[in-house]
C-alpha cells in the first residue's frame, strides 16, 4: 500500500527541491543594485498611504459575504443542471425543479434585502 505512494513523494520532493534551487539561483545570480525606491513599499501601482492597521467598512464584508454565497450557490446549481436530464428522465423533475426554485428565491431575497440595506451602496 505505501508503494502507490512513492511517485507521490517523488513528485512532492522534485517540486520542492526545484523551488528551493529556483529561489536560492534568483538570490545568487540576480542584481544587487538596492536604493531607497527599490525599498518602499509598493502596492497595486499607488504609494502605500496612512498605517496597515486601518480597520476595513463593515460593507467589505458583506460584500465578501454575498459573494460568498452566490458562489456557493453556483457550487450546487452547476452539478444539478448536469444532472437535470437525468432527473428527467427518472420522473423527478418537478420536484427537483421546485427545490432548487425554492433555493434560489431564498438566495434572491437575502440580496434584495442586503441591497435594501445599502450593503452595495459605497458612496454613502
Amino acid at each position: 500500500m505505501f508503494g502507490d505512494f512513492i511517485p507521490l513523494f517523488i513528485m512532492i520532493a522534485l517540486a520542492t527541491g526545484l523551488a528551493l534551487t529556483l529561489l536560492k539561483a534568483a538570490e545568487l545570480i540576480g542584481p544587487k543594485r538596492p536604493n531607497r525606491i527599490k525599498r518602499t513599499p509598493y502596492e497595486s501601482g499607488m504609494d502605500p498611504i496612512g498605517s496597515a492597521r486601518e480597520r476595513y467598512s463593515v460593507k467589505f464584508y458583506l460584500v465578501a459575504m454575498i459573494f460568498i454565497v452566490f458562489d456557493v450557490e453556483v457550487v450546487f446549481m452547476y452539478p444539478w443542471a448536469v444532472s437535470f436530464h437525468d432527473f428527467i428522465e427518472g420522473g423527478a423533475a418537478f420536484g427537483v425543479m421546485v427545490v432548487v426554485t425554492i433555493f434560489t428565491v431564498i438566495l434572491l431575497i437575502g440580496l434584495v434585502y442586503d441591497i435594501k440595506k445599502g450593503g452595495l451602496d459605497f458612496e454613502q
